[in-house]
């Protein structure tokens, strides 16, 4: 295998498409987005395909990326939107379809099937499977793929065994990350925090959460388990940094900060928005905290973890993978708060914390790279013409 900084050869490079006809934003998103823009470095002629006025693609076009806006009302079944897909790969000379949300699998798989026989249609999976996926319908969409990116073995080995997907269009490449600004220098600390406007108590210890304010990220559980934790330990304080989830209103949000005041934990809890320097506030924390109900990935984990941050995350989904109870970091039973309190307090020993730091960095600069995803999926392309 080549190594994760080799590029490759122009002569081996070929016109990309990526599909993501997303409303939202959120990981899925600016994963989409950051890949299509790694690509675009390594020198890639990459085209991304999105929903009118949507966030993902006016971060794209605002990152001077070649944007082309389709709408898709019919969904799997929209066969006008599939020949106007076609006509738009056409165009661009697109050799490969990368498809990022499961929802557009349906129109770019009538797509090839209809319009574009010749183009390779690649699933770059970022979400859980859920149920099985062995029936007709599903069999035949899967079968129309050429390959399918696994980000996880966890979840490659859930494609095998819910669906009917040939093994050998199966690939394990990770999502990646950029993941210098985070492990090498930046601010310090106190740098950091000031450039949060975070005014703490000199013997202040700061857990954070970084993600976007939703039910399945669990801050209201953090909450309820800090401010326990704080009637022992007074030197805790909590970081939130993130908005409330695209188009789902600011209502879990809202019951977050009163459930706050009435704690009394106005004093020690801090919240900011969200932020396109999250390196900033990853080096303004003392611990990392993931209490998601099923994350499926969790950039967030492994951004802490390159940092050189000692992690306490719920033991779901792909955390399960990502983090190595006791040695990259320390687990807990989904909604456990006495767990979840018992994790936090062995963190409050500075070795224990800078030794599960060190090995938590080493471990995440070792596996998620953006270049390797890069060079991974680069393979997987080039196979496909092979």
């Amino acid at each position: 295998m080549k190594s994760a900084a080799t590029f490759a050869s122009p002569d081996a490079l070929f016109p990309i498409s990526l599909l993501c006809l997303s409303g939202s934003w959120g990981g899925l998103e600016l994963n989409t987005v950051r890949f299509a823009d790694w690509m675009r470095e390594r020198g890639w002629p990459v085209q991304l395909i999105n929903l009118p006025d949507s966030p993902i693609a006016a971060r794209a076009t605002e990152m001077q990326m070649d944007v082309v806006l389709l709408r898709n009302p019919w969904k799997a079944a929209d066969v006008p939107a599939a020949g106007r897909l076609a006509k738009i790969l056409r165009d661009f000379g697109a050799r490969a379809l990368i498809v990022t949300r499961n929802g557009d699998l349906g129109m770019a798989v009538l797509c090839k099937t209809l319009y574009l026989p010749q183009i390779r249609l690649v699933y770059q999976q970022h979400m859980q499977l859920g149920l099985a996926k062995r029936g007709l319908v599903h069999t035949l969409r899967y079968r129309a793929l050429d390959a399918w990116l696994a980000p996880l073995q966890q979840l490659a080995r859930e494609v095998r065994e819910k669906t009917r997907l040939p093994a050998e269009r199966l690939h394990v490449v990770p999502l990646g990350i950029e993941l210098e600004k985070f492990a090498h220098a930046g601010p310090t600390q106190a740098q950091a925090r000031a450039q949060l406007n975070l005014v703490l108590p000199p013997d202040a210890v700061l857990l954070g959460l970084i993600g976007r304010f939703d039910e399945g990220k669990g801050q209201a559980f953090v909450v309820e388990a800090v401010a326990k934790l704080r009637n022992q330990y007074p030197q805790l304080q909590l970081l939130f940094v993130g908005e409330s989830t695209r188009n789902e209103g600011n209502e879990y949000r809202e019951a977050v900060l009163a459930r706050v005041q009435e704690l009394g934990l106005a004093d020690a809890v801090h919240v900011r928005g969200f932020t396109p320097q999250p390196e900033v506030a990853y080096r303004a924390l003392d611990i990392s905290i993931t209490a998601s109900t099923n994350e499926t990935y969790g950039m967030v984990t492994i951004e802490a973890m390159a940092t050189g941050l000692p992690v306490v995350a719920s033991a779901t989904g792909g955390t399960l993978e990502i983090v190595a109870d006791g040695r990259t970091g320390l687990l807990f039973p989904l909604g456990n708060e006495a767990a979840f309190e018992a994790a936090i307090e062995r963190l409050l020993h500075p070795e224990l914390a800078a030794q599960l730091g060190q090995a938590a960095k080493a471990a995440a600069l070792a596996t998620y790279s953006h270049q390797q995803q890069c060079v991974l999926t680069e393979e997987v392309l080039h196979s496909l013409f092979a």
